[in-house]
């Protein structure tokens, strides 16, 4: 029983965690030198037998290097639990202790990728709201040990803090379920121009990464006049331009899909305890438990498609340390109905009804400073395109653009708004997508009012709000009600009683 073991003293990892920590050494090391054997294997045919045998050993004493070092990680990785803290040992030459005491730790959450379930082993994530140095990973564990560490590091806290163990929440019926058919509906509805921007970076990186090979393989006058002829035949047709858009287009499409199943494939969704239970993911498995404390806000995001099916996600933001990525403490949840927000929102809080609340906008000023931003935006591109579009062409992708920025511009004016009730803060915004973001006024950190010298001569201000887990920012709002937030937010923080986290 998972109960029964024992971490009072040092332990390591599954002995198969010698192939997780391999397995990743690798990958960094084919990552960094991937080049090099392309190149080798392009000019493998003009190397000598003595050449190609000597590459061959090299490769082999890389491996054998590799699966020593992996062998040394997992023998000095080392753990334990004392009194109300976990300890960790770990270093080959440089060694490192650390300890952090329970009521640090956030989350402890497991996760599995293709190799994990291959060899049945569980990564183990302790998440601390500090810095990042303090962040541990655990490579393999069975799934009765990392059960067994999760419940004695939440059995160490408070009654009122503990969690109970997930094979205790997954009797009941789950919250939310979501199968494939949901799935479908969910990449129909998501963002598919982030995914062509995306698609775009990736590929002009990659153009970057193969150029300097490519040059040593064919000679540098010969692709540079592939890429030139490349350039001309798409900045002298526009149809052409518009084929290739339409194209990357499908592709950024297919990729929503194949990244909405990797990411979110049987995904379950649970409240029990003042805390939710997230299970998702394909070939990376995810399980988390997150408490109710350790919420900053939530945001609450759809578009039109999304509203049409009644379905949006849930973004839950945690506090972060200045030097993880906001992403890495970013959990969302897809698919979510009505019936399905309003029970998250009520567990979370008291009061969250802002029907009766007056909405509120940004002063005009805001929509002065937009219309600005566009017009310097379309004259950097225009001083682009002045070079690559004839006199007739520019005006076609002017007014083009004309249309996509101006309408992305209007709707995030419309869209913008807040209302503030007497202890929380309802933030909406969005251009493509529509989002809502609440927030408890008692987990704002620190509230201040920032006014440029522009601003100052037409009496606004914005007033920035700074919490654990990242700024909420009301732009351009009038300075008399500018003073009045602060002066509310302010209040609110100081004679609330309630732990942030």
């Amino acid at each position: 029983m998972s109960n029964e073991i024992d971490f009072s003293e040092f332990r390591t990892q599954s002995l198969k965690g010698i192939v997780i920590i391999y397995g990743k050494i690798l990958f960094r090391v084919l990552k960094a030198t991937w080049v090099l054997l392309f190149l080798f294997i392009t000019k493998a045919s003009k190397l000598s037998s003595i050449n190609i045998l000597y590459f061959y050993f090299g490769i082999i004493g890389i491996l054998l290097f590799i699966l020593i070092r992996s062998y040394l990680v997992y023998k000095n990785f080392k753990f334990k639990i004392d009194g109300d803290s976990f300890v960790l040992k770990k270093g080959i030459i440089a060694k490192n202790n650390t300890a952090i005491a329970f009521d640090r730790i956030q989350n402890v959450n497991f996760s599995q990728n293709v190799i994990h379930q291959l060899i049945n082993v569980y990564q183990v994530d302790i998440e601390t709201a500090g810095s990042d140095k303090t962040e541990i990973s655990i490579k393999a564990l069975s799934l009765d040990q990392a059960k067994a560490l999760r419940k004695k590091i939440t059995d160490g806290k408070t009654q009122e803090q503990s969690i109970v163990e997930e094979n205790e929440l997954v009797k009941e019926k789950p919250l939310l379920s979501i199968g494939v058919n949901d799935l479908l509906k969910v990449s129909i509805t998501e963002n598919h121009l982030q995914s062509l921007l995306l698609l775009t970076a990736f590929l002009f990186g990659f153009y970057q990464q193969i150029q300097d090979v490519f040059q040593n393989f064919i000679g540098e006058e010969i692709l540079d006049n592939y890429v030139n002829k490349g350039k001309d035949l798409l900045t002298g047709s526009l149809l052409l331009l518009l084929g290739l858009l339409i194209f990357l287009s499908i592709v950024a499409i297919i990729s929503s899909f194949v990244r909405v199943f990797l990411r979110h494939f049987n995904l379950t969704f649970s409240i029990k305890n003042r805390a939710f239970e997230i299970q998702q993911g394909l070939t990376n498995k995810k399980a988390i438990i997150l408490k109710k404390e350790k919420v900053q806000f939530i945001t609450i995001i759809t578009n039109p498609l999304k509203r049409r099916l009644g379905i949006s996600y849930v973004i839950f933001k945690q506090a972060i340390s200045g030097k993880v990525k906001k992403t890495d403490k970013l959990i969302k949840i897809v698919g979510c109905k009505k019936e399905h927000l309003d029970k998250i929102k009520e567990t979370l809080y008291t009061s969250y009804d802002f029907e009766n609340v007056t909405k509120e906008k940004p002063h005009w000023y805001f929509t002065y400073r937009i219309i600005l931003r566009t017009t310097l935006i379309l004259l950097c591109f225009n001083v682009f395109f002045y070079f690559i579009f004839d006199g007739k062409n520019q005006v076609f992708v002017n007014v083009f653009l004309l249309l996509i920025i101006g309408t992305l511009f209007y709707k995030k004016i419309r869209k913008l708004f807040f209302k503030v009730s007497k202890d929380m803060l309802l933030v909406g915004g969005g251009a493509i997508e529509t989002s809502s973001t609440y927030l408890e006024m008692f987990k704002v950190q620190n509230v201040k009012i920032q006014q440029s010298i522009f601003q100052r001569r037409r009496k606004v201000a914005d007033v920035i709000l700074q919490t654990a887990s990242g700024k909420i920012k009301l732009p351009s709002i009038k300075e008399q009600r500018a003073n009045e937030l602060y002066n509310h937010i302010l209040y609110t923080i100081e004679t609330s009683t309630k732990e942030w986290m």
